[in-house]
């Protein structure tokens, strides 16, 4: 039994796909993944699947939000592995000194550093991005709400399906979670 955490996107923010902790806790479990917590009302979810293929992992999950809660709601999975990576791979670790404004972007498809570079063109000064593999860390030292930089942004840009943002804090213990 491996450890995933289940990123969903736009799930109760500004009141827009509201979907209950413990209505998600039960669609996880409903799918025959074992030991399923949540973290935060933003959209997390980690569980135990004997599955290992990630992407399928999220289209399940995005299937199965359609089908029992009616919302079409873009979903990414990863395990302890890919976040530990992302951890000790911190390309911004010199700069970001708040956890709450250094977020990674999770992306549903590897990322192309020529794009990335057009991206980090439209952001403020101050605010930095560095390319991971499937994933973009970002630095905003004046918060999420005055940036440029959203995940519409990185999908259309980036051209991938999937862009969500987590800041630092919700990625470790993520992690933790994972262990």
């Amino acid at each position: 039994m491996k450890r995933y955490a289940g990123l969903l996107r736009g799930i109760n923010v500004g009141g827009h796909k509201k979907i209950s902790m413990a209505d998600l806790r039960k669609l996880v479990e409903g799918l025959g993944h074992e030991d399923v917590k949540t973290l935060l009302q933003s959209g997390n979810v980690v569980f135990g699947s004997a599955k290992s293929d990630q992407a399928a992992l999220a289209a399940e999950l995005e299937r199965a939000i359609e089908a029992e809660l009616g919302m079409s709601v873009g979903c990414l999975v990863r395990d302890g592995a890919d976040l530990a990576r992302i951890i000790a791979h911190d390309p911004l670790g010199d700069v970001a000194d708040n956890p709450s404004r250094h977020f990674v972007v999770f992306l549903s498809g590897p990322v192309d550093p020529a794009k990335l570079a057009e991206v980090e063109a439209l952001a403020k000064p101050g605010e930095r991005l560095a390319a991971g593999e499937r994933e973009v860390h970002m630095w905003l030292p004046d918060g999420a709400a005055e940036t440029k930089l959203t995940h519409l942004l990185f999908q259309k840009r980036l051209g991938v399906t999937i862009a969500t943002a987590r800041n630092w804090n919700t990625v470790t213990k993520l992690a933790t979670l994972l262990t």
